[in-house]
């Protein structure tokens, strides 16, 4: 057997082994009924050796026949560097991993399992924009490859950027329809943005698996009734007491419908009894503060959000609704403090930019309102409370033509949205109980 040919012999030897692993593998993830233990791992998937040894088998049949006995000891070498990145990755060595991988590169730049894997470790140091950039460099050279685009659509849906995750989702979804793990999170996506339909069309296909999961219950619930499924609504509500038996789990979600449908003084009842039942459940307090805040009820809010923040650090909705509360205690410095906060740890939330805008349209620091303003902006043009703002502080700099502009595209926008419940101050309520695994 030539130098070539034994290349790509072993190279198919190895890759039939790593494809049983990677279905043994599969197999043990669908049979895991636990969804949240599932989406917990999905930023510490590692693209395992099946992906390399595909790749490197081009590189052995790309090399001229006097230089085969060099490409299958490259093609070793390389093999070995990658499986010493995938342990130490699976290790959390992500330093090592790193160093492996980049090796990898650095021989083969078309090597896109290693690409795959650097993104995964930009996830889990939260360096979104990274991850994203290696693992879009994967994907170009590996389109047919889910995993890549799973993790995509999570470097998005951890961004809170709901609505570009949805394509990437969306394609694992179709490609892989019995998948649980993809189609929860594309249900989720439209839930976040608004789409009931959608949301209802991509979570009711997983009954069989999740309707022991009160979180999945209460959104295909909360979905299918503003979808004027009715039937199914119903279904799910029903489901969601018979296994909520009593539990802090069970009060919290009741809680947070109350909350959906802007009936507080119940939400709190519920809520409190989730909090007295299990004080360290969380997102309890944080669903707790709202339901405090949107009573006037600041003093107590702030308290929920404190206790919240010990339990969930870092959840950026905490610091930016305890800097509403700040706001509204004309506690001005801990207001930009805690909007601060927010911002370094999700630089979209619009809410904690309007929200410092405000602090500095008010200490006379109008460049600095207007910085927050455009940067918001630019994540959100239809938001009506950042125009109407923006257009206040222009005319604090006497620029009255601009200001003007501003002020009737904020009313423009609120007759658009004159019909559309739950558009408060700071946007839709947010969700982190839904998106944050404990």
């Amino acid at each position: 057997m030539s130098g070539k040919k034994g290349c790509e012999q072993r190279l198919d030897n190895l890759n039939a082994r790593s494809l049983q692993s990677t279905h043994a593998r599969a197999r043990m993830e669908s049979q895991d009924d636990d969804l949240a233990l599932l989406f917990m791992r999905f930023d510490r998937f590692s693209f395992g050796s099946v992906l390399v040894l595909v790749l490197l088998g081009a590189s052995c049949t790309a090399q001229p026949a006097s230089s085969t006995k060099h490409t299958a000891t490259s093609a070793g070498n390389l093999q070995q560097l990658f499986l010493q990145g995938e342990t130490a990755l699976r290790a959390g060595n992500l330093y090592e991993a790193e160093k492996s991988f980049r090796q990898v590169v650095a021989h083969n730049p078309q090597m896109a399992g290693a690409y795959a894997n650097l993104g995964v470790i930009a996830m889990r140091r939260q360096r979104w924009d990274q991850a994203l950039t290696l693992l879009k460099k994967a994907q170009r050279l590996a389109p047919t490859v889910a995993g890549i685009r799973l993790n995509i659509g999570l470097v998005y849906f951890r961004q809170n950027n709901f609505k570009e995750a949805i394509a990437p989702f969306d394609s694992v979804v179709k490609s892989q329809p019995d998948a649980i793990q993809p189609r929860y999170l594309l249900g989720l996506c439209y839930f976040f943005i608004d789409d009931p339909a959608n949301t209802v069309t991509t979570l009711e296909p997983l009954w069989p698996q999740q309707s022991n999961s009160l979180s999945y219950l209460y959104v295909l619930g909360n979905a299918a009734g503003q979808a004027g499924r009715k039937d199914l609504e119903q279904r799910a509500l029903a489901q969601l007491v018979e296994i909520g038996q009593n539990s802090a789990e069970f009060h919290l979600f009741m809680g947070k419908a109350h909350l959906n449908r802007q009936e507080y003084e119940p939400a709190v009842n519920e809520l409190k009894t989730a909090a007295t039942m299990n004080p360290n459940l969380p997102f309890v307090h944080f669903n707790l503060g709202l339901a405090y805040f949107h009573t006037d009820d600041f003093d107590h809010a702030k308290e929920e959000f404190i206790k919240d923040i010990a339990i969930e650090p870092e959840v950026a909705f905490n610091y930016d609704q305890l800097g509403a509360t700040n706001w509204r205690l004309q506690q001005y410095k801990e207001a930009e403090e805690n909007f601060r906060a927010a911002l370094s740890r999700d630089p979209r939330l619009t809410s904690s930019r309007f929200g410092l805008a405000q602090v500095y349209n008010q200490a006379g620091k109008y460049q600095a309102a207007l910085a927050e303003l455009d940067t918001a902006l630019n994540l959100d043009p239809k938001n009506n409370n950042l125009h109407y703002l923006r257009g206040r502080v222009l005319l604090r700099l006497n620029r009255t033509q601009e200001a003007q502009a501003e002020l009737t595209m904020a009313e423009r926008i609120i007759k658009e949205q004159r019909d559309t419940r739950q558009k408060e101050m700071y946007g839709n309520l947010p969700h982190p109980e839904l998106t944050i695994v404990p």
